[in-house]
């Protein structure tokens, strides 16, 4: 593919054959569309954004993770105090023997689910990991690049462990509401979503979990889910062929017109028009493809 940006490892690794790096975005500002001569992790901290990765949008805010390979496409648009960290590693320059394709998916051919989320306590941890491997990866003694390898494994099962463990967290703390909440609005794209029966259910005020969530994300619930709504019926229009009305439902809507509505004023074009276009980006992207 021709003109694509790619990001290099002798710009992000501060020495020759360092296998793992930490790259902070304090914040994630708006980046263009490319791809890397290495892997990375991204966890995200706080606020939110659009995550475009292969074409595919991802709403995110805190506690998702994504595992992207080397040749994946990706770009942030409509950042809001974005903070999240990239963990950059080279799977070639990894030396301690360890079935690394179990703990990173989509490595070496293994199955590929790039979007996870982590609950608070995963994050608790995975970020105490993280604090160590930056320090490491920053020296530059003979032990550095083994002790970074060392809490890169670490990390990585940290985040096996906790991947999608918030379906298990009992409403003990705030964060842990709020990492239900964020499961919940994630699991009813193609429903109606009750706050105020979440809060029931959950013993806990509804207006102190607005105002929560508004902090941690930068966003309002409704708001929150409408995205991740959104996003889901540009994915369902660009790889179905779903008619509009059958989109709607599946995204929560139970009038096409009224999601034509909603869809046209956050995206700025009909679900129709925005399924030819995207679909016609998509053939030019495919099409512009060299071989040796």
């Amino acid at each position: 593919m021709t003109g694509q940006l790619i990001l290099r490892k002798a710009d992000f690794f501060p020495r020759g054959g360092q296998a793992v790096a930490v790259a902070d975005r304090y914040p994630q500002n708006v980046f263009a569309e490319h791809s890397h001569e290495f892997c990375e992790l991204v966890l995200v901290w706080r606020g939110n954004g659009l995550h475009i990765l292969n074409d595919r949008p991802y709403r995110i805010t805190r506690g998702d993770l994504f595992y992207i390979r080397a040749q994946d496409r990706h770009s942030y648009a409509s950042v809001n105090d974005l903070v999240l960290q990239n963990i950059i590693y080279c799977p070639e320059r990894l030396t301690l023997n360890l079935d690394w394709d179990a703990h990173i998916p989509g490595l070496n051919g293994s199955v590929w689910t790039p979007h996870w989320r982590l609950g608070s306590t995963g994050m608790t941890q995975a970020r105490q990991v993280i604090t160590q491997l930056e320090h490491e990866s920053a020296k530059t003694d003979a032990m550095a690049n083994p002790m970074a390898e060392l809490l890169f494994a670490q990390l990585l099962m940290t985040l096996t462990r906790h991947r999608y463990a918030t379906d298990n967290l009992s409403a003990t703390d705030r964060e842990a509401l709020l990492d239900k909440l964020i499961t919940a609005l994630a699991g009813s794209l193609n429903r109606t979503f009750l706050l105020e029966a979440f809060c029931e259910k959950n013993q806990c005020s509804e207006r102190t979990l607005r105002q929560q969530f508004r902090s941690q994300t930068g966003m309002t619930i409704n708001h929150y889910l409408r995205q991740l709504r959104i996003c889901h019926a540009q994915y369902l229009l660009q790889h179905t062929e779903l008619m509009i009305g059958e989109i709607a439902m599946r995204c929560g809507f139970e009038d096409s017109n009224y999601f034509s509505v909603v869809f046209t004023r956050e995206i700025g074009a009909t679900p129709s028009h925005w399924r030819q276009r995207s679909r016609a980006v998509k053939n030019v992207i495919n099409s512009d493809v060299t071989f040796d």
